[in-house]
């Protein structure tokens, strides 16, 4: 189990195998150790190792340009190698490549839009193809993450894909930075707890507002309710009075006229030369035997007095 674990901590700590073979490495064998570390593949921070205290007695001696190479890993970059190729050690090709993908890393925490011009000013490299075909490599090899923008000769970084060690005199520089972070990240916090609460307090006029129409609403809807049930009633009594006072007569009004009866017109004429007005009676309704035979009675009467008035009409000529 222990013996598993060391395993899988090596495989992600590369640096870590050289870490614990540095606590015994002393003299050419702790120079062995720094030529492999710079040049094993995965291995990109050297601070660990930087710490050792075997390593760092090569800083005073004969073996001090193992010491130099081994910060220039840690903390420089392929220009400043160019600048001290007399304290350092001669890099091999794998080792100069290590270098200048640490280099981008450094100019990528600087700026997320490196020109090519930087980059090959920088990288010591002569042509754009060698430039881009390096980039490649580190975007491969995850060392960083970006994509090349070849209309604007330039590299789009999103992030580096691994930190650097720090140098401990830019330790305050680093410190200065998280500290500003958490200023912001405080004012954004307050920002958004200032949103959530005007938000809540719109949410909160709104269902009461919402609470209110609703109340209003059923309120509504009772009135209409009572309403319509007292007109109800109150028709209901106006029909059962009606009803009440004059159903004797209209009973027999409708039990005496027909289904079909209906309004008929009748005129009563005097006779030509007479001089009696006419009398006529317009839109008669014919509602009741009664009714009918009370209009004949006063036809008959209205005959006779005509009769009797040309009687003694006759009786004065004569005389």
């Amino acid at each position: 189990m222990t013996g598993t674990t060391t395993t899988e901590k090596s495989a992600n700590n590369p640096l870590e195998q050289f870490v614990l073979l540095a606590k015994t490495a002393k003299g050419a064998a702790a120079i062995e150790l720094i030529k492999q570390a710079v040049e094993t593949p995965g291995v990109h921070v050297f601070g660990e190792l930087l710490d050792m205290p075997n390593i760092k007695e090569l800083e005073n001696g004969p073996y001090v340009q193992y010491w130099n190479t081994l910060n220039l890993f840690a903390y420089g970059t392929y220009k400043e190698y160019l600048e001290n190729k007399d304290k350092v050690l001669e890099l091999t090709p794998t080792q100069k490549k290590k270098l200048q993908h640490l280099t981008i890393v450094t100019l990528a925490t600087k700026s997320r839009c490196i020109p090519y011009s930087v980059l090959l000013e920088e990288l010591d490299i002569k042509n754009v193809r060698d430039l881009e075909d390096l980039i490649i490599e580190a975007i491969y090899a995850d060392i960083i993450h970006g994509k090349l923008d070849q209309k604007n000769s330039q590299l789009e970084v999103d992030y580096a894909g691994l930190g650097r060690d720090v140098r401990p005199a830019d330790t305050g520089v680093v410190a200065e930075t998280l500290a500003a972070w958490g200023q912001a990240c405080d004012t954004v916090l307050a920002c958004i707890e200032e949103q959530v609460t005007r938000a809540n307090v719109e949410k909160q006029k709104a269902t009461y507002h919402k609470e209110r129409i609703q109340r209003d609403i059923a309120n509504i809807k009772k009135s209409l309710a009572a309403q319509a049930g007292g007109g109800g009633v109150q028709e209901a009594d106006m029909a059962g009075g009606s009803s009440g006072s004059g159903g004797s007569e209209s009973s027999r009004e409708a039990l005496s006229a027909p289904p079909d009866a209906k309004k008929k017109q009748q005129k009563v004429k005097g006779i030509k030369g007479s001089g009696v007005p006419v009398r006529s009676t317009t839109s008669l309704p014919v509602q009741s035997s009664v009714g009918r035979r009370g209009f004949r009675n006063n036809t008959q009467n209205g005959i006779k007095q005509y009769e009797n008035f040309q009687a003694n009409r006759k009786e004065q000529c004569v005389s």
